[in-house]
């Protein structure tokens, strides 16, 4: 960031065509003849410029004072967080019901995890000051990410996400388990937790109503989202025969639990059935679940007059000394 501490000081540029006017109206004595035809022939000096080559030292050097004076200068911005903020965990599930094709995005197909994906982008970017972590779940649960304020790392591995990454089922209370250990690792005043799904719980070693009575007893609320149409929805299977074709499969959604998970820990239960229904829950969350971050904010600045006076002091000094020696007027 270039900026200038003292702006002000360019008014001082007014000053200068009138230091120039005064310096003009200086009487040069000349040498009366009676005619100057003899000196027709002569050649004219490089001496002759000297009052002019002076003169533009001296008014070069006053530009360089006058900016030196307004201070030039580069700041580099610093900021640091003061305040704790709020830790959040967004369990995602990457089950093969995942693959899904019910969504749309900007005209185009694409299936349920793709959605979800750049859905949670969008919230990680709009968070100030909140620890997010990332949780995966299928047949397994594991950590992605654990808690940080790297924003750009967590979009960076988001993306990286596939379908089938933790295996093909549904541990809904493992993937409640697993955030739970994570807001252990850095005290808040506020976690919650975010469980996007599109199946039932039928996999994993912790069931999802033992999960949701640990996390009540912990203080989280759990806001969780059933993603994905009801009825058949399509998938993109290659057959070893037929190639790639659409098939048509139902996927059961286990609501009732989704919405016991939330009730007992104060969250909330949403239904995203397509694109804007998921992006207006994730707005509704982001509005519910705000924080006070408080951030101390200084600049560090180098400073560039020093230079410029260091050149002007140079140009006054060779006016003075041409002024005096080569350049000398004799009135």
């Amino acid at each position: 960031m270039f900026e200038f501490g003292t702006p002000w000081a360019f008014i001082l540029f007014v000053t200068l065509p009138l230091l120039g006017w005064v310096r003009r109206r200086r009487v040069v004595p000349s040498l009366r003849l009676s005619t100057t035809a003899s000196f027709s022939q002569v050649g004219r000096s490089w001496a002759l410029s000297g009052p002019r080559i002076v003169s533009f030292c001296l008014m070069l050097a006053l530009v360089l004072m006058i900016v030196a004076l307004a201070r030039p200068r580069m700041g580099v911005e610093h900021s640091m967080v003061t305040s704790a903020g709020i830790n959040i965990v967004i369990a995602l599930d990457t089950s093969g019901s995942m693959a899904a094709l019910d969504f749309k995005q900007e005209g185009k197909v694409v299936d349920r995890l793709e959605a979800v994906k750049q859905v949670v982008d969008r919230f990680v970017a709009g968070r100030d000051g909140d620890r997010i972590g990332l949780v995966v779940f299928g047949t397994e649960a594991f950590t992605q990410i654990p808690l940080t304020r790297d924003y750009s790392t967590i979009s960076s591995i988001l993306r990286e996400v596939e379908i089938g990454a933790a295996g093909e089922q549904t541990a809904i209370g493992d993937a409640v388990g697993i955030s739970l250990k994570r807001l252990e690792d850095i005290e808040s005043t506020s976690n919650i937790i975010i469980v996007l799904t599109d199946g039932e719980s039928n996999a994993g070693e912790l069931s999802p109503d033992i999960a949701a009575d640990l996390a009540a007893q912990r203080g989280v609320k759990v806001y969780t989202i059933g993603v994905g149409t009801r009825g058949k929805v399509p998938f993109l299977v290659d057959h070893p025969l037929f190639g790639k074709r659409y098939i048509y499969q139902e996927v059961s959604m286990d609501e009732g639990t989704l919405t016991s998970i939330a009730k007992k820990t104060g969250g909330l239960y949403f239904r995203a059935e397509d694109a804007a229904a998921l992006a207006t829950i994730w707005s509704t969350i982001d509005g519910m679940e705000t924080s006070e971050v408080e951030m101390i904010s200084w600049t560090e600045y180098r400073e560039y007059y020093k230079g410029l006076l260091l050149v002007a002091l140079a140009l006054i000094l060779l006016s003075v000394t041409l002024d005096n020696t080569r350049f000398l007027r004799v009135p």
